[in-house]
This record gives C-alpha cells, structure tokens and sequence, in this order.
C-alpha cells in the first residue's frame, strides 16, 4: 500500500465518521466544575449522592457521561448504580435533565435482581447506521493505538506503576463539590495521613491553572498555580528527574507523616500530551518562600529566630520518628536538608520540604530503603562522613545524624540575621568565607574534615543569651563524630526550654 493510498484511506474514514457523528445530537448537561456550570456530550447527563465513610458527609456531583465510557456499551451499569451509602441516576431527555435527579441513598443493601432507577434502558445499537459508523470509528482508532502505542510504552509503564489501571477513572468526583483542599484533606486522610485517594489527586492536578513561576532547580521548576481560588505550589520535574518525582510523591504519601512542620502535600500527576511529559508535584503554598530567600530579604528578632529553629527541629523530630501500630510511620531521613528546602510559614514557623532524596528505615527488614537516582546531597551541609565517605549506609541512625548536622548550619544561618539592638550580620551560606559558591567534594571534605572547621560564631552572641544558648546547640549538632551529635528530639526539647520573653514557643 503506498502512503497517498494510506493517506485517502485515512480521510475517508474520518469524513464517515464525522458525517456520521451528525445522527448523534449533543445533550447540554450541568456540571460544577466546568466553565459555564455546562458539559457536552454523545451519552448521558447524570447525578450522584455519596457518603464519605470517615466523617458521614454527603457529597454529590453532575457532570457528562460520554458513551466512550460507557460498560457494556449498550447501556452503562454506572447509570443503574445504588448501594449502600451510593446512588446514581442518568438522563437523556432534556438538556441539563440532570438538575432535577434527585439520587436518593439507601439505608438498605439493594437486591440482586438487577434492577435501577431508571425507567427504561434505552437499546439504540440495533440501528443499521449506527453499527456502520461505529466499525469505521473502531478502524480509525485501532490504527491510532497501533502508531501511539511504542511511543506511549514507557510513560504508560510509569502511570500504571503510580496511578493505577486508567481505566478506572471515574466521569467525576463527587468529593470535589464545593469543598476547599483543606477540608477535603481533614475528610479523606482523617486517622491515616496517607494523603488523598489517587483520582482526587489527579483531578485537582488538572484544574489547576499555572499563574507564575517562583523558583527553579536542578529538578525543574516551581510555579504558583490556582485552583477554584485557592494558591497552591506546583513543583514540575523534568523528564530526566523521573524517579526524584515518583520518589518525593511516594515519601509524602507515607502514613502518618502529615505534620505542621513538613511541607503538606496535595497531589501528584503525570501529564502526557504524545510528545512530551510533565511530572507534577502539588504542595501547600508558603507566599514568604523558602527560608533561604526570607533570610536573605528579611532580620528576626530573637522570638522569631527560636521560634523558626524549634519549628525546624520538630519537623525533623517528626520526620525521624518511628511511629509504632497499624496507622504507624517509619522513620525517614531527610538526607538534603538546607534552608533552600525549608518553607516559611505566615507564622513565622518552618516546614521541612523537598524529600526526593529521603530513606526510610524498614523495621522489618531491618534495611534502609535508599532511593535508586543520581542525585547527592548538596554539598555545602554534607557532614564529614558523607564527606569522606565513611558513613556506614546500612545503619539507619547514621542518616539521621548527618540530618542533625546540616540542621546545625541552616541555625547558624538564622541565628545571623537575629536582631539584637539593631545589630546584625548580613546572609551568608555556611562556610561563604572557606569554599567558592560553588564548592567540590574535595574542597569541602579540606575544610570540614580534614581542617576541622565549622562556621563561625561572633564574640557578640555570647552578649545574648539566646544566642549564646543557640551556638551551644549548633556545637552540639556539627560534632565531628556524629555518634556524638545530639538527636533531633533532644534538639526540640533543648529550644522548647529556652525562656525568651514574648515568645510563644508555638509551631
């Protein structure tokens, strides 16, 4: 066959199947989430009534039910759906019919005779024109699946792998109706903190709308996006970050880690348009940014520099943490922690981010689950094991103390920019005085190991005495054996104790 006969062959069943689209009137349905409140669609308008188990709201939702999506295709079985706590109920006879369904739930399981809500189930398949073009529309397709489907092998690998089977997706989300993110996070994740169920996430994920960018990585970028009103950070990965990106979603969805010091995670989602991938992350927005450009722009004063240290140090107590039973937690180490990946909150307390690079210990095994990507740590808050390369990578306390470590440096960072009679230092990174901005392995591993040094802490902090409590913390946390160094817990408890007036200590 030559490509000009493939070619004719090709226009010709689209032309029949777009004159054949003409025996199919469109149906006008409401629908919430869509522009003008209005779907369309070849099938059917529908309505549905649900219970959510957690807390006993009821939420609903209407929307289109394109035939596409219809099982068997002679009539959808979603359209006659009702069971305990559920209710579903489909239209066709009027545009936006669906308005006046009214799903009612039961109380009672409902018999197994098969019977629905609806009336009558329409049989239209018999028509000779209809099993004409719907065998053309079946060609046309088959050829489109056949030319996509190498392209599509490797990204549908990964979607299955995180998302589930697609198939499952439902026309729309009852749980979406008018609800902010915040209540709909306290309804689904109540006792587990396991985040949102996966088709939530992935239809948040696509209704937001990208306003601006905020920051760029070695990762990808980061934007403020908004979705029904609301801001919201949408971390998007580059291709080449893939496993960072399935990585940090897998970490944040781990039981029990939601906590007010560690950045709140709302959804993740591949989008693929047959030529390129975007790998999305969605987190709670921070509109003060990350602790590195606060400090940068903006001095503490001394509550403000405890209260920024104490929220830290809790988020990383958190995040260390064994939480024992059936909704418990392992113990995750950060392994990146930098003020670059710390977020200032409008209270002035902090949340920990950015866990593309976090192990999580394995009681079971008794084995640390080291994630397989290229990335290290950055180098600047390396501790001298991870330096010198003698960090014992099968003890899972060794991670956590190189944690405590680098926590140690990004105080230094805060405790500088703590005004205290209107004296204070500029920023400046950890060791900006020892290394080049950009520093190697080498050059780090002369000056903190090999010389022993540690940043510097002016005469003038021992003048105050939360500074002067703050350097002996920082001390404790940079010890060159990090067998020595204090826990994160002890950290937290330390600065919890500290008396500083005006100071509500909350985080």
């Amino acid at each position: 066959m030559t490509h000009s006969c493939f070619l004719q062959k090709f226009v010709l069943i689209y032309q029949l199947y777009i004159n054949c689209s003409f025996f199919f009137s469109a149906l006008l349905c409401y629908c919430e989430i869509c522009p003008n409140s209005t779907c369309e669609t070849d099938g059917f308008c529908f309505r549905s009534r649900s219970t959510l188990k957690d807390s006993g709201a009821t939420v609903e939702a209407s929307s289109c039910l394109d035939r596409k999506k219809f099982f068997p295709p002679e009539y959808p079985l979603w359209c006659v759906h009702q069971r305990l706590g559920e209710s579903t109920l489909c239209c066709e006879s009027v545009d936006f019919c669906n308005k006046a369904l009214n799903p009612i739930l039961s109380t009672v399981p409902p018999p197994l005779n098969g019977s629905g809500p609806m009336e009558s189930i329409p049989v239209s398949w018999e028509n000779w024109i209809t099993i004409m073009c719907t065998a053309f529309v079946l060609v046309f397709l088959v050829l489109v699946v056949i030319f996509f489907t190498v392209r599509k092998h490797r990204h549908q690998r990964l979607r299955t792998h995180y998302n589930g089977d697609d198939s499952t997706e439902a026309p729309d989300l009852p749980i979406l109706g008018g609800v902010s993110l915040k209540s709909m996070i306290e309804m689904t994740t109540s006792g587990s903190g396991s985040g949102l169920p996966l088709l939530v996430q992935r239809s948040i994920a696509r209704q937001i709308q990208l306003a601006d960018s905020i920051g760029k990585g070695r990762f990808g970028e980061v934007w403020r996006g908004r979705w029904r009103g609301e801001n919201v950070a949408v971390k998007i990965f580059s291709s080449r970050e893939e496993r960072s990106w399935f990585r940090e979603a897998e970490i944040y969805q781990t039981v029990m880690l939601r906590h007010d010091n560690i950045l709140g995670f709302i959804a993740a989602d591949n989008k693929d348009n047959g030529t390129w991938t975007q790998l999305w992350l969605i987190t709670d927005y921070h509109e003060y940014g990350s602790l590195f450009d606060y400090l940068y722009r903006n001095t503490v004063d001394v509550a403000g520099m405890i209260r920024m240290a104490l929220s830290i140090a809790t988020g990383l107590a958190h995040l260390h943490m064994e939480i024992v039973g059936t909704q418990g937690k392992p113990a995750i180490a950060h392994r990146d922690l930098k003020s670059k990946n710390i977020l200032v909150k409008i209270n002035g307390t902090c949340a920990i981010g950015d866990l593309g690079l976090a192990v999580r210990y394995d009681v079971t095994t008794d084995r640390v689950d080291i994630p397989l990507n290229n990335r290290v740590g950055t180098k600047r808050y390396m501790a001298p094991e991870v330096l010198d390369d003698t960090i014992n990578m099968n003890h899972f306390d060794s991670f956590k103390r190189a944690d405590v470590y680098a926590m140690g440096l990004v105080f230094w960072e805060i405790a500088r920019r703590c005004n205290v009679g209107g004296i204070y230092d500029e920023y400046q990174l950890p060791f900006y005085d020892m290394v080049p901005s950009d520093p190697t392995i080498e050059e780090m591993r002369k000056v903190v190991c090999s010389d022993g040094q540690r940043p510097s802490i002016p005469n003038r902090w021992q003048a105050c005495e939360a500074l002067s409590g703050m350097s002996k913390v920082m001390k404790e946390c940079w010890y060159q054996s990090a067998a020595a160094r204090l826990t994160a817990l002890r950290v937290k408890k330390t600065l919890s104790n500290f008396n500083v007036p005006g100071n509500n200590m909350m985080v």
